[in-house]
């Protein structure tokens, strides 16, 4: 676990290094007097963001942004942001902050500040009522076959933890509720939250989720080291949008269902 913690912060440090230099960091007063908010958001991560059909940016994080931009009175600006790009943009300066699922790492937060979670991302199983399964470890069976987007951890982390049962890989979250959907696969293990939105594409088949959670992550907003200012101003609006439940109305809007863990909202930071 440690070697690959330092395998990816000197990636991430690579890309720092490629991505540098840039424009000057931005306080909170300076995005004030610009009018401006650069906001990282993935380009190809639907429903949390991505190109609608008129070819403006749409989803879960678009309307955090907008949210953020408004309270700060002034526009919005999304800036394309791949997720191996979002560290190494907060860093040079090319965004003001990042959204897009940032999930809270030690390796991370050597570069970079978070905000007090935005959301959280839950490890956990997705499956149908034809399955009798009651525990992850209910799966680890030849009888199971489970379906993982090829080339991402989960991969590894069940065929370690259920290595019993059959995989097969496919491409997108998309295809991989559609293979349980169509009956070539039995159970998805992974950060299901992402996946809730598309089981309302298959709607005669009975979804369940099993109660075991487990891994639960915290996604924040990423900010530039040491911006003390945005940072704070971030931390009081997002306690007053968890405190008031806007955050969650915004997730089951975008995902079709509550989020597995809601976060709860703290006034210290």
């Amino acid at each position: 676990m440690i070697k690959r913690m330092m395998q990816t912060l000197v990636a991430t440090l690579a890309l720092v290094l490629l991505f540098s230099p840039a424009g000057q960091a931005r306080s909170l007063d300076d995005i004030i007097e610009s009018g401006v908010i650069r906001i990282g958001v993935n380009p190809n991560f639907p429903p949390m963001s991505a190109y609608g059909e008129t070819n403006e940016f749409e989803g879960f994080d678009i309307e955090v942004g907008n949210i953020i931009a408004e309270r700060l009175g002034v526009e919005a600006e999304y800036v394309p942001t791949e997720t191996p790009q979002r560290v190494p943009f907060i860093v040079s300066e090319r965004i003001d902050i990042s959204l897009g699922a940032l999930t809270r790492t030690t390796s991370r937060s050597m570069l970079i500040d978070y905000t007090v979670p935005l959301h959280t991302e839950v490890m956990a199983v997705l499956t149908t009522d034809k399955v009798m399964a009651e525990m992850v470890d209910d799966l680890n069976s030849s009888d199971i076959t489970l379906v993982n987007i090829r080339a991402t951890w989960p991969v590894d982390y069940n065929k370690e933890r259920l290595p019993n049962a059959n995989m097969i890989l496919v491409d997108s979250i998309a295809d991989t509720v559609r293979a349980v959907a169509q009956g070539r696969g039995d159970a998805i293990v992974e950060n299901i939250d992402f996946f809730m939105a598309h089981t309302r594409n298959h709607p005669d088949v009975n979804w369940r989720v099993l109660p075991e959670k487990l891994f639960v992550a915290y996604c924040g907003i990423g900010v530039q080291k040491n911006n003390h200012s945005l940072r704070q101003f971030l931390n009081i609006l997002l306690y007053e949008l968890h405190s008031g439940g806007k955050i969650n109305e915004l997730w089951e809007a975008a995902y079709g269902a509550p989020m597995l863990v809601e976060v709860e909202p703290t006034p210290f930071f």
